[in-house]
């Protein structure tokens, strides 16, 4: 099986995997015709690499493309679970739809960036200011309800069609933010079985296969805040396998199978 990786840091020790800068792509176009399988695509490959060059990916397109921006990513989740999404506005900042905000959302409420991660770009605004300098400087107001919780998330790692790592991410006494990148400690302890039923119906729905999900528990409800495609591997460390290893055996039964299976389509989470 011949194997491209356009990420190194992703596909260390999966056997037989042919590295190729994603700058290059074009230079080495013949050498990816060739290939059975492209592993970890950058967003701006995809559409060439599947509908050009008709390449199998993986993570799947799905996940790529979804991810990689949390409005269609919102959009998408309230496609198959709107009951686990925050309430969220999505809206054009312009000055009716900055009022709109204000009128519609108590203070403190969430405000986020379309494209960031590991905490980055997710702000808590408690103050009229606070939003209108958000609002100033982002083209999309991306708001979402503030809710209550214990200081803590559920970060739920999919690869393939299974669970590879589930642990809570404790924010420091006193953050609004939970992300272990931004100072958060770790917990494997009373993982709930129900929040892990949650994310893969959530991801075979959506044919999500590489991501790590963040599930916030308030009033004793499950929500998901979104899903990151290259999550960290500060959680990682205790599991019997490796990322790498269980992604490996994820391509040897998916697409060397004679009888491939993919997720039912249109199908609701309630």
């Amino acid at each position: 099986m011949k194997l491209i990786s356009f990420n190194p840091f992703r596909t260390i020790g999966i056997p037989g995997v042919h590295y190729i800068k994603p700058e290059l792509m074009f230079q080495e176009i013949d050498t990816i015709r060739e290939a059975d399988l492209i592993l970890f695509p950058e967003t701006w490959q995809v559409t060439t690499l599947v509908y050009g060059l008709r390449k199998k990916i993986f993570p799947s397109i799905e996940t790529i493309q979804i991810g990689s921006n949390k409005i269609e990513m919102t959009r998408a989740l309230w496609s198959v679970s709107k009951p686990f999404v925050p309430y969220t506005e999505i809206l054009a900042s312009t000055a009716s739809n900055i009022l709109k905000v204000l009128e519609t959302f108590p203070f403190p409420f969430v405000a986020k960036e379309a494209k960031n991660s590991m905490g980055n770009g997710v702000f808590l605004i408690e103050t009229k200011e606070q939003f209108l300098d958000y609002a100033n400087h982002n083209d999309i107001l991306y708001v979402q309800e503030f809710l209550p919780n214990d200081g803590k998330d559920l970060r739920v790692c999919i690869v393939g069609e299974n669970i590879h790592a589930a642990y809570w991410r404790v924010g420091q006494e006193g953050e609004f933010l939970h992300n272990v990148a931004q100072g958060g400690d770790i917990c494997f302890h009373f993982i709930p079985e129900d929040a892990l039923d949650l994310v893969k119906n959530v991801a075979n729905a959506l044919n999500i296969n590489h991501a790590g999900f963040d599930i916030l528990v308030s009033k004793g409800k499950y929500y998901i805040l979104e899903f990151n495609v290259l999550f960290g591997n500060q959680g990682l460390f205790n599991q019997d396998i490796t990322v790498e290893q269980a992604i490996y055996q994820y391509i040897l039964e998916t697409f060397l199978s004679p009888f491939p299976t993919a997720p039912t389509p249109g199908k609701i989470i309630s």
